[in-house]
């Protein structure tokens, strides 16, 4: 047994990690001391200056462990990489951990090629971003393809390489053709050159050389060509009208705010790439009342930069907690120098100010949009369980759906819904393995037997304490089951639940001769619902995206098999290799064509991959 006591006197005078756990074991909160033995025992102190949050948590600890680590750096390399892993409930978490897009242009190549990518190696190429808005960020890269004749396709091409007979886009003018030897590097290099001026914001001399050109056009009465051209400098403005000026340097910069009601709080963060806005991202944080805003908004540097690709040269705050240790650990993460800043007055100060009333917007919106939400689903959910005549409001509601073509893939899907919902982290799929055939009941007779034997594993496993409810897949149990179908569907839920004796009430979705929810099938009989109730949209937005989740499944399985390669039976050759192969020889014959010395000078293909090709082919020829 923990004795809290003891563990609190013995705790060292040294720097570390502290992990807090609940009864279960769970750990629910990470964070990092100076000093383990002062920054723990605050915890257990009676302290006014405790937030809600904070008293919340110590109600709930039922022990601790700890790590000691060398130094404070160390502890809070160490905490982000923990937290990351176990997402403790009282940390405050970024839900939003998507990478976002960069414009990747391969400056290291012979002739370059310009594209979306969402991670930054180094590798010699240039990166232009974060964006926050993908769709902008295609745009654009559409725009630049019709103002620039750069290529687009995957070849390495090098200037004393093979020349091949252009495609299309050579004729149609979007091209240079470097593949037929049409361009040389030099004067593709000057294409390059404009493309990277222009997101870097230096798009002057592009828009002063191309009315230029269409002026001499004019003049030599070449209309088309000057139109061509007005078409061009339309498109370069539209580029940079995207992208707000503010600032007269050409660094990369985030600025970070906060605005605070009396109970939640909206960090919001501005990108700034070669002196212009090129986007920006919110974050709502739920429940920091007390909390100061400097602790918050380390916190969020954090999480944040712990997961983002790229950290800017300098980051502007409006006040921060341990901000030279925080940038001391940028500056590692980066590679070089990171600043991070206060400005008490000025134009930093006045972007900060705008950053904060955007933050205060948002959250105000936000605030109105949950609350609309939440009175919907409240009462959709509400009227569901009188309709059902359920003691209790069916928070957490699971769909099942099969999918499969003439029996072949079959699929089983389960999606989830809580408070009205969709809770994508619990979704679950099933690959049928004991159904041959396309036996639809049979089929979700084995994915609802694997559910709930899962789920009560877990169970046993957690009551042991060999498995943490936040490590569960199938720990928690549903308040209603939906059945994409009638009565066939629902009476095979019900003898699954009655095996392990389990209660819980059991919906089918009838469906119209559209495969639209029109009513209702519970306890044998089939309930009338109006097809313009809250119910009935609750429903139809759940059966939509079971059935979407099992289609999108199926085709996965079918694409993977029928995409099947002969790359994937040679030792050694994972995915990331077969991609690098296809993209350097473009078919399986020009691979086994390919020497050694070729292979070897392909991305991600070491001396036993190589060998390995050439082994495969040469038994197989």
């Amino acid at each position: 047994m923990f004795d809290l006591e003891y563990q609190l006197k013995i705790l060292p005078d040294k720097p570390g990690v502290y992990l807090m756990k609940n009864s279960l074991g769970e750990i629910i909160y990470v964070g990092k001391a100076k000093i383990l033995k002062n920054r723990v025992r605050q915890y257990f102190q009676n302290s006014k200056n405790h937030s809600e949050k904070v008293k919340a948590m110590v109600k709930n600890i039922e022990e601790f462990e700890y790590i000691v680590t060398d130094s404070e750096m160390e502890a809070l390399i160490l905490e982000c990489n923990l937290i990351k892993k176990y997402r403790p409930r009282y940390n405050i978490l970024l839900k939003d951990d998507k990478g976002y897009p960069f414009i990747k242009i391969t400056v290291n190549e012979d002739f370059p090629r310009v594209f979306v990518t969402r991670t930054v190696a180094k590798d010699g190429a240039k990166y232009f971003g974060p964006y926050t808005d993908a769709g902008a960020v295609y745009e654009t890269l559409e725009l630049i393809k019709k103002i620039f004749p750069i290529r687009n396709c995957k070849k390495l091409i090098k200037e004393s390489g093979e020349k091949v007979r252009p495609c299309l886009n050579y004729h149609i003018g979007l091209c240079k053709a470097p593949c037929g030897g049409y361009i040389s590097k030099d004067e593709y290099k000057d294409i390059v050159q404009d493309v990277i001026d222009l997101l870097s914001g230096k798009d002057k001399n592009i828009v002063g050389n191309l009315k230029e050109e269409m002026e001499k056009a004019a003049e030599s009465l070449e209309f088309e060509k000057a139109a061509a051209l007005r078409d061009r400098i339309i498109s370069v403005e539209k580029i940079t009208e995207k992208q707000k000026i503010i600032t007269g340097n050409f660094e990369n910069e985030d600025f970070i705010e906060i605005y605070a009601d009396e109970k939640d709080s909206c960090v919001q963060i501005f990108f700034l790439r070669e002196g212009k806005i090129v986007g920006r991202e919110h974050f709502i944080i739920e429940n920091t009342a007390d909390m100061k805003k400097k602790h918050i908004i380390s916190d969020f540097i954090k999480s944040f930069y712990g997961g983002t690709a790229f950290i800017p040269k300098s980051l502007y705050v409006p006040e921060i907690e341990d901000g030279e240790l925080i940038e001391q650990w940028l500056t590692i993460k980066r590679g070089s120098k990171v600043w991070i800043k206060v400005p008490k007055k000025g134009e930093k100060k006045d972007t900060l100010d705008m950053v904060q009333k955007n933050a205060k917007v948002t959250l105000e919106q936000f605030k109105l949009k949950i609350l609309q939400d939440k009175e919907i689903h409240e009462t959709a959910l509400k009227e569901l369980a009188n309709i059902l005549d359920l003691e209790e409001i069916p928070k957490r509601i699971e769909a099942y759906d099969i999918s499969n073509i003439q029996g072949v893939d079959s699929v089983g899907s389960m999606v989830v819904f809580e408070d009205g919902k969709s809770k994508n982290s619990d979704y679950r799929r099933f690959k049928i393995n004991s159904v041959k055939g396309a036996n639809d009941y049979e089929s979700m007779r084995e994915i609802l037997t694997r559910r709930f034997q899962h789920g009560l594993d877990e169970i046993r496993s957690i009551q042991e304490k060999s498995l943490t409810i936040s490590s569960g897949k199938f720990c928690i149990f549903p308040d209603l089951i939906l059945m994409d179908g009638g009565k066939g569907q629902v009476n095979i839920a019900l003898q699954v639940l009655k095996n392990f004796n389990i209660d819980i009430p059991v919906c089918g979705m009838v469906k119209d001769n559209n495969h639209n929810t029109r009513d209702l099938i519970y306890n044998n009989d089939e309930l009338n619902i109006q097809c313009d109730s809250n119910v009935m949209r609750l429903i139809t937005r759940i059966q939509d995206e079971v059935h979407r989740f099992a289609i999108s499944y199926h085709r996965s399985l079918r694409d993977k098999r029928v995409l099947h390669s002969i790359l994937d039976d040679i030792p050694n050759i994972g995915e990331k290799r077969r991609k690098e192969l296809l993209k350097r020889f473009e078919s399986i014959d020009n691979i086994k064509k390919a020497g050694y010395e070729e292979l070897i000078d392909t991305p991600s293909i070491d001396r036993k991959a190589a060998l390995s090709i050439l082994d495969f082919f040469n038994k197989n020829k």
